[in-house]
């Protein structure tokens, strides 16, 4: 009878082990959230003030994150198939909004543009200290899963598009020349176009992952062999 007491009592345990996880992961990525949906009207406001190509890829590449940790927190706490959607989802989104952003750097490559270089630092800075932030708070959920690494991926890939808006604006001023912001523009868009890929990678990986466990008759995760 104790054992059965004690095997019962470690399941409890687990279990609330388990939601206190997914507590904390909504906690994150409710900040998450915020924090990006925030510099997304900063970043797109100072983009289209400054005519800077490279805060305005940047804004949309907060603009998907938003959207990505919207998807990863209505994944919390549900099936694996349900997160792997989400995930996909996600890889989807940043792929096709840095392939927008790509497109409208070569559109002002053509027109011409005058990007403000004061204005493209000081946004710049603003957004490296906010998803420095972010980075430190997806840092310690970076190990579960899909859906969670790939805000992780997300997060790093902010963190260097915002170090490349900086550098982009000192040579903006420096040169006197729109070029170093057309290149931070194709380059972020670049860079974000490589998350989204690397973020749909991983989820087929998973897929194959799950599709094995199943033909083998190991057991396969919650939802797993689910159609779909």
């Amino acid at each position: 009878m104790w054992r059965r007491w004690q095997g019962k009592g470690s399941r409890v345990s687990g279990c609330e082990c388990e939601e206190a996880a997914e507590r904390l992961e909504r906690d994150a990525l409710r900040l998450l959230l915020a924090i990006n949906a925030v510099m997304f009207l900063v970043e797109v406001g100072a983009g289209l003030l400054a005519r800077s190509a490279g805060l305005l890829a940047d804004s949309l590449d907060m603009l998907a994150d938003a959207g990505v940790y919207g998807l990863a927190l209505a994944a919390v706490g549900r099936a694996d198939r349900f997160k792997l959607r989400a995930a996909g989802a996600s890889g989807i989104l940043q792929t096709a909004l840095g392939l927008s952003v790509l497109a409208e750097t070569v559109r002002k490559a053509v027109v011409g543009s005058e990007p403000r270089s004061a204005l493209m630092m000081g946004v710049g800075v603003l957004a490296l200290a906010a998803n420095a932030w972010c980075l430190s708070i997806i840092s310690k959920h970076r190990d579960g899963g899909v859906h969670m690494r790939a805000s992780w991926i997300f997060s790093v890939n902010d963190v260097l598009a915002n170090l490349g808006v900086i550098v982009a604006g000192a040579l903006v001023a420096l040169l006197r020349s729109p070029v170093p912001d057309l290149v931070a523009g194709a380059l972020i868009s670049a860079l974000v176009v490589r998350g989204g890929l690397a973020i749909l990678a991983d989820v087929k990986r998973e897929r194959a992952g799950v599709a094995l466990a199943c033909d083998d008759g190991c057991g396969c995760p919650a939802g797993g062999c689910d159609e779909g």
